[in-house]
């Protein structure tokens, strides 16, 4: 098992959810997060004052999923989230060592 994580830019939420829904992903869990990598923030005006964003908001997705859709999942969320501008975002895979179903008590796979 594995869990990938994805950082995208939040209007891409919806076309990421589709598709991974698309390919058979039952569950996700969505958060709000805020962050910066080569896109560095910028500035903006506000009411004539200039003040400088370094730290923009962006939106993570993580998944657990079964080894054989992992590549899959991680192919379908880039094309999905992609819109060739810099800050697209950026996608982490790691291991899962187990997961467990608290109502049921199931847990590797079945609790997936």
């Amino acid at each position: 098992m594995q869990l990938v994580t994805a950082i995208i830019k939040p209007f891409k939420l919806d076309d990421v959810r589709g598709a991974l829904s698309e390919v058979g992903i039952k569950g996700i869990t969505v958060t709000e997060v805020k962050g910066f990598g080569r896109q560095k923030g910028h500035t903006e005006l506000y009411r004539g004052a200039e003040y400088v964003v370094d730290l923009l908001p962006k939106i993570k997705i993580e998944t657990a999923v079964t080894d054989d859709l992992v590549e899959q999942v991680v192919e379908v969320i880039v094309q999905s989230a992609a819109t060739g501008k810099i800050g697209d975002g950026k996608v982490f895979v790691q291991k899962l060592e187990d997961v467990i179903r608290i109502r049921t008590g199931e847990t590797g796979a079945q609790a997936i």
